[in-house]
């Protein structure tokens, strides 16, 4: 029996809250994460046992795919199918969708301990965008989904005979959501959609997209948020064209342009009651926020890492160049940012999962992640001088890749205006 399943059996057979809560271990000491080619030991004493299990598990999985694996797909372009294949053997695929359907019903908590696992095994942002869509993409349709829906789209799903990916984003309206373009009208037996989306991940490998459009015209219903319905269904069709957007870093993992005219999509893959999309589609947003944040983190502790093992070696002027505090002390500092901003996120986790669903604390964890992140993957370029800058040490990957949690799935400004409005009582600021 897999780990995951084992988690998964112990919360079935009636035990899901001692999963939530957190060991009784005795003090843990924290070490420096290991080198960057063995499993990362974890020592984090605020795990809980079901998060413990997971990130020792994905560890296990992660160690088979070295820095050189992904330093050769990000070469190369290549999507890596052989860690999306040895996850979805496992059931990683499931770990937050219903049991009944292949999946494990663990949290959010646990699926941003994964993510972040596999992060900082030197995967970065490009093996956790590889299944990203699968932890969080398809909770409207667990919530809202009929039950011929949920059988004919999750198993599959799980099972990772089927991949899918996201379209909200289009180029006219940005973060702008509920101004979108893309509209879909009502053709005997479906819908027919005409319009574009743009940054949607994974487009070339996805056999399904969850797709918002609008139904009802914006100058028809009482307010912008209505009038928007989710479909979830076949995306290589010949009225779909996918041109892939050329970009800096996570070069593995395809990012593209959708245009669509005269697409017939079939009733029954709507989602929930036409014209409440977006009601649907926000329950998604929060939990995303989250595991990117926790894909952040990966990263930077991933840096950090190598940063710390480069200065512990790398000698100059007679004495290793971690002693002299010029270096030594940025990656202190930057370990304890990535700590705080890791708790905050595991915070904002833990409330998700207990039903909370005020997006103060997704956003600011997902915030606080991101600048730690960043911040410690320029840090470790610098820690390598001049060997930062090779391909080589892989750090410059790192820092190539972790620009995209500082702007997606919603840019820093943004955060500070849903802080400012909802926490802070100001008044709107756009």
């Amino acid at each position: 029996m897999t780990t995951l399943l084992r988690l998964a059996r112990r919360k079935y057979l009636g035990a899901p809250y001692p999963l939530r809560l957190r060991s009784c271990r005795p003090k843990l000491t924290r070490a420096m994460h290991s080198r960057a080619t063995e499993f990362l030991q974890n020592q984090d004493p605020d795990l809980s046992d079901s998060q413990r299990t997971v990130r020792e598990a994905i560890g296990k999985i992660c160690s088979d795919f070295p820095d050189e694996y992904w330093a050769r797909v990000d070469e190369s372009k290549k999507f890596p199918t052989e860690l999306y294949d040895a996850l979805a053997s496992q059931g990683w695929l499931g770990i937050c969708l219903p049991q009944r359907y292949g999946g494990s019903e663990l949290g959010i908590s646990e699926a941003a301990v994964m993510m972040q696992r596999i992060s900082e095994s030197g995967a970065g942002m490009t093996g956790a965008s590889s299944i990203h869509m699968n932890i969080f993409g398809l909770e409207p349709v667990a919530k809202f989904g009929t039950e011929e829906q949920k059988e004919r789209w999750l198993r599959p799903l799980i099972a990772g005979r089927e991949r899918a990916c996201f379209g909200v984003t289009e180029p006219n309206t940005g973060l702008d959501t509920l101004k979108l373009q893309s509209t879909a009208r009502r053709s005997g037996d479906g819908y027919i959609l005409s319009g574009q989306k743009i940054w949607i991940s994974t487009a070339k490998q996805a056999d399904k997209i969850l797709i918002l459009v609008r139904t009802t015209p914006l100058d028809q219903v009482q307010k912008p948020s209505q009038g928007l319905s989710l479909f979830y269904t076949d995306l290589q069709v010949p009225e779909v064209e996918i041109t892939e957007i050329p970009k800096m870093g996570r070069a593995a993992v395809d990012t593209n342009t959708l245009f669509f005219d005269e697409w017939h999509v079939p009733k029954v893959d709507r989602v929930g009651p036409e014209n409440e999309g977006f009601k649907m589609i926000i329950h998604g947003m929060n939990a995303e926020r989250i595991l990117i944040g926790a894909e952040a983190l990966g990263l930077g502790f991933a840096a950090i890492r190598r940063a710390a093992l480069y200065a512990g070696e790398r000698h100059v002027f007679g004495r290793p160049i971690g002693q002299n505090q010029g270096v030594q002390h940025p990656l202190a500092e930057s370990w304890m940012k990535l700590e705080a901003a890791r708790m905050m996120i595991y915070q904002a986790a833990r409330l998700y999962d207990e039903g909370y669903q005020g997006g103060e604390y997704a956003n600011a964890g997902k915030y606080l992640a991101a600048e730690a992140a960043f911040e410690a993957c320029e840090r470790a370029i610098l820690a390598h001088g001049g060997m930062g800058y090779a391909k080589e040490y892989h750090v410059e990957r790192y820092l190539r890749e972790v620009f995209i949690p500082r702007i997606a799935p919603v840019s820093r400004e943004m955060i500070f205006n849903y802080i400012g409005e909802r926490v802070l009582g100001l008044p709107r600021s756009y």
